[in-house]
């Protein structure tokens, strides 16, 4: 049975589109359209109980999830929300204890969701170059306490002089222009390695895919997810007006070796090849004519 305690998370929820997100303290009520909720009076009790405001409505004391805390999260940018994220981590395969990079930290909902997976053994290192988003970010993985499995730096990878990473297993990219990363990314991968780009636009698939190509990864793959729920109520099921439609499109990929260098080097080896044999048959052919020329009289 875990109990509440004074700075503990909790989730006041009163339906799917009233629930507030607080650290409990004491001296601390929250005041809203259902009446007040007096932080102390949640300090002992179970979590999944139910809190009586001053109105006679009630709340239920939750647990916050990952998915809470990305769904309440400060918003710096636009963040890549839960229906993304759940396809992210299957489709590359992030893990405990894995290598992760992260190009563009934004709001960090990205990386708070990430952390939660890889930690305790795995590493986020995220970098960006507005230190206004980043304090955002700082905040907001704080609140979640994931700030100890991530590494926050400012650095501008399309210049920076030396990658700060390498043998990477995964890279996550949310910039306006991930293809000219491309070349920087593949730099940190291990080979067989992931890349995952978040693109508002189809012109951003394009212009990343052919830059995928030419940087030699493989298994590229284009999706969108839209997330439709379902109003379940007896006699009168029905799809919700409401809903998460287009929010961005994904673009995943793996590092490869392509072995251009090998084939150069072999069509080089051939062409000599041909080079040479042309030049056999011409010797040999004034040869041929010499000999079968008549003897002068």
């Amino acid at each position: 049975m875990e109990k509440i305690k004074n700075n503990s998370p909790v989730l006041f929820y009163f339906n799917s589109s009233k629930k507030w997100l607080v650290k409990i303290s004491k001296k601390e009520s929250l005041h809203t359209h259902i009446g007040v909720l007096k932080h102390a009076d949640a300090i002992g009790k179970e979590y999944g109980s139910k809190l009586i405001t001053n109105k006679e409505k009630y709340v239920y004391l939750l647990k916050p999830t990952m998915y809470d805390y990305v769904m309440k999260i400060q918003h710096g940018t636009q963040i890549v929300y839960p229906k993304d994220l759940g396809y992210i981590v299957a489709r590359a395969g992030i893990q405990n204890g894995q290598k992760i990079v992260e190009i563009g930290t934004g709001s960090a909902s990205l990386t708070s969701f990430v952390a939660s997976i890889v930690k305790p053994r795995g590493h986020v290192y995220s970098f960006d170059v507005d230190e206004n988003f980043m304090k955002i970010a700082a905040k907001n993985l704080k609140k979640c306490g994931m700030e100890k499995y991530v590494t926050q730096e400012k650095l501008d990878i399309k210049t920076a002089k030396k990658l700060p990473i390498e043998e990477a297993d995964v890279v996550l990219i949310d910039l306006g222009d991930p293809w000219t990363v491309i070349p920087q990314v593949r730099q940190m991968l291990k080979g067989s390695g992931a890349v995952f780009a978040i693109c508002p636009t189809m012109n951003q698939l394009e212009k990343l895919t052919i830059s995928l190509i030419e940087n030699e990864f493989t298994d590229i793959e284009s999706t969108e997810h839209i997330l439709r729920t379902i109003d379940a109520r007896e006699g009168k099921t029905r799809h919700s007006f409401q809903g998460i439609g287009h929010t961005t499109y994904l673009c995943f990929a793996r590092k490869v070796f392509f072995d251009r260098d090998s084939k150069k080097k072999s069509k080089s080896i051939d062409d000599k090849k041909k080079t040479s044999k042309k030049s056999v048959k011409k010797v040999t052919g004034k040869t041929k004519k010499s000999k079968s020329s008549p003897k002068p009289k």
